[in-house]
């Protein structure tokens, strides 16, 4: 177990139904196998992340195969980093679990025995995440406060979650490393075409962060075409642009019968120094 007590600090040990800290502050465990470590007073709303209905189109729509070889690339760089035989790995921003599962059955197959760990704000992924991947320990927390003990990760993994660098390197261990997952520049293009009047490219960012040093970017462009309108709108709400488009783009969407866009992830990998 490499979570700690978001009270004070101390490491939790986990019990049949709770985890404890030494000071006496205990969490229950959820019948799905996580625990909640987000404390009501760090908690900008009622039920922070991404809602019940976003949890269910993204796994929806992962499981249906398109982001696969994202997963795969993710696998692959993470398997040249982690010592064996028992890597800790911790998925920061862990969502409903894919990229998180996916990746233990890689390093599993390759002979590894990884701890794993993942953790979210939105508890509705959470629950997701236990419910279907009970090898893995998930832990509902903020990445502005991740309450995980400093230098206890081997590896950690970031798709597409806010960067807290100071927190990231915290909890890796020296020469300990980072894998970032962030959209390409034309990630999601035909999307946005039918979004906006005016689409736009993400911009390309190279960034720096301290206390790590650089390794390298790796840039993973595919284009996808779904000719379904349960995928196109699961699609849709899995990413930012279901709360910032305006009504007209949404409906223009929702006529679509057909969507051909491009999908692009840039991994970047940076090691602790």
């Amino acid at each position: 177990m490499i979570f700690t007590c978001p009270v004070c600090g101390e490491p939790l040990r986990r019990l049949e139904k709770t985890c404890a800290c030494p000071n006496g502050h205990s969490y229950d465990l959820a019948a799905e196998g996580y625990v909640h470590l987000l404390p009501p007073n760090r908690m900008h709303s009622k039920a922070p992340g991404d809602s019940k209905q976003m949890v269910a189109s993204r796994r929806a729509f992962l499981q249906g195969g398109w982001y696969e070889p994202f997963s795969d690339k993710l696998n692959e760089l993470a398997a040249e980093c982690v010592p064996a035989p028992s890597p800790v790995i911790l998925d920061a921003g862990c969502g409903e679990g894919y990229y998180t599962g996916r990746l233990r059955e890689h390093l599993v197959s390759r002979g590894l025995a990884p701890r794993m760990f993942g953790f979210d704000i939105s508890k509705s992924a959470v629950k997701a995440a236990a419910k279907k991947y009970g090898e893995i320990f998930f832990a509902v927390a903020s990445m502005f406060e991740i309450p995980v003990q400093s230098g206890s990760a081997d590896c950690v993994v970031n798709v597409f979650a806010p960067i807290v660098e100071d927190e990231l390197n915290r909890v890796l261990r020296p020469g300990g490393f980072l894998i970032l997952a962030v959209p390409g520049p034309r990630h999601l293009f035909g999307l946005k075409e039918i979004l906006y009047d005016a689409p736009y490219e993400n911009e390309h960012r190279e960034t720096r962060y301290r206390g790590f040093r650089f390794q390298k970017r790796v840039a993973v462009p595919l284009e996808i075409t779904l000719s379904d309108g349960d995928s196109i709108q699961n699609l849709f709400a899995m990413t930012p642009y279901y709360w910032k488009t305006p009504v007209e783009g949404s409906e223009r969407l929702k006529n679509i019968k057909k969507l051909t866009t491009q999908i692009e992830f840039d991994f970047i990998l940076y090691q602790k120094v």
